[in-house]
């Protein structure tokens, strides 16, 4: 029982997600959100038969004076009755963060900005850059194909100095299974070509082209994030199996920038194993937390196995509904709180907690401290 689990004195560092929208939400976006999918519906289906919307109508519904385990037209008709910021900051600021480590980079236009986001959460915000965004915003510039790594790199230099942290989508571009060797000036300069081909707003497909805007994020320094495991349709879940990093972990080792393997489920296990033999990988199972809701316990002690203590993180892929900032922390406070006690001494369960609570993150992207 959630309820009776979460230890409330814990501390949090979100250290992955997105913000969250600037207009109310009706049905549809509910459903999308609680599914990873923007298919229809079938006749008899919703999104709040799922352990998330059994969760959201549990733990969510009396936030806004809703009856717990309420309807979901209930709960969709009494959020709209309310200002959409009103209802972002009460999710939000209760999530109780010390900070957000923000993804700005997907559908911004859709978001609440980061100051305003700092706001309502009343915590403050750090920059992620999502690397294929900047590629297509330098693609749909004047730049020629052959000049477009070095506008790249010109480009992600601009926006280091405010970001903590890189991110790749590249389980939903391509997969995983690539060559894992930095390309060679020729072959991205072919790559480019092919790609400006198709039309300079298409799509970043091409894994030549991926692969090099990883690896000069790489090089960089920054903590490179990287989506792995289960997301929407966009991507095939086979080809974002974070076992099949292993050749660019060996290929990037020396480099010594941070790895940090996002999300992961349903391969927490392996990716607790990646995180133990590379020095360089960090794992979290952000994304799963508030999906699997109740198992959440079970998901995240299947994840420390193997991981050591001090590289994993927590996150909640928090993403466009306020509800899953809220989620993701309630429950994984909760799963901690199970979990803990059983796979360390008792006595040494709340520095452990702390650790992949919030200092695991604050260390990583050197976070200046916060008040508590």
């Amino acid at each position: 029982m959630v309820g009776s689990l979460e230890p409330v004195d814990l501390a949090l560092i979100d250290h992955h997600c997105h913000s969250v929208r600037h207009e109310q939400a009706d049905a549809n976006t509910f459903a999308q959100v609680m599914l990873e999918s923007a298919a229809p519906l079938p006749a008899g289906v919703s999104g709040f038969d799922t352990a998330l919307g059994a969760a959201l109508l549990r733990w969510c519904a009396p936030v806004l004076e809703l009856d717990a385990g309420c309807s979901g037209a209930d709960y969709v008709a009494r959020r709209a009755e309310l200002a959409v910021d009103e209802v972002n900051a009460r999710f939000l600021a209760g999530a109780r963060p010390d900070g957000l480590v923000v993804d700005t980079g997907h559908a911004p236009e859709t978001l609440v900005g980061v100051e305003a986001l700092s706001a309502l959460a009343d915590a403050p915000v750090h920059r992620v850059i999502r690397l294929e965004t900047v590629a297509e915003a330098v693609a749909r510039s004047t730049v020629t194909h052959d000049r477009f790594a070095a506008a790249f790199a010109d480009a992600l230099a601009d926006r280091l100095p405010t970001a903590v942290a890189t991110k790749s989508i590249l389980a939903y571009r391509h997969g995983f299974d690539v060559d894992p060797r930095r390309p060679s000036p020729a072959s991205v300069r072919n790559a480019t070509s092919d790609w400006f081909s198709r039309g300079r707003y298409s799509r970043l497909e091409h894994p030549v082209v991926l692969r090099h805007l990883l690896w000069t994020a790489l090089e960089a320094g920054l903590p490179v994030q990287l989506h792995t495991g289960f997301g929407d349709t966009d991507l095939d879940l086979a080809r974002s199996d974070p076992s099949l990093l292993s050749p660019l972990l060996r290929a990037t080792a020396d480099l010594g920038t941070p790895l940090v393997l996002l999300h992961t489920y349903p391969f927490q296990r392996a990716a607790g194993y990646l995180a133990r033999v590379w020095p360089h990988v960090h794992v979290d199972v952000g994304l799963a937390i508030p999906h699997v809701a109740s198992r959440a316990a079970t998901v995240l002690a299947e994840l420390l196995e193997l991981a050591p203590f001090g590289k994993v993180l927590y996150s909640s892929d928090g993403f466009s509904l306020a509800e899953l900032h809220y989620l993701g922390a309630l429950l994984f406070r909760a799963a901690v709180g199970e979990v803990l006690p059983s796979l360390t001494d008792p006595a040494d369960a709340d520095r452990v907690a702390r650790l992949v609570g919030r200092d695991n993150a604050r260390r990583l992207y050197r976070l200046p401290p916060t008040s508590t």
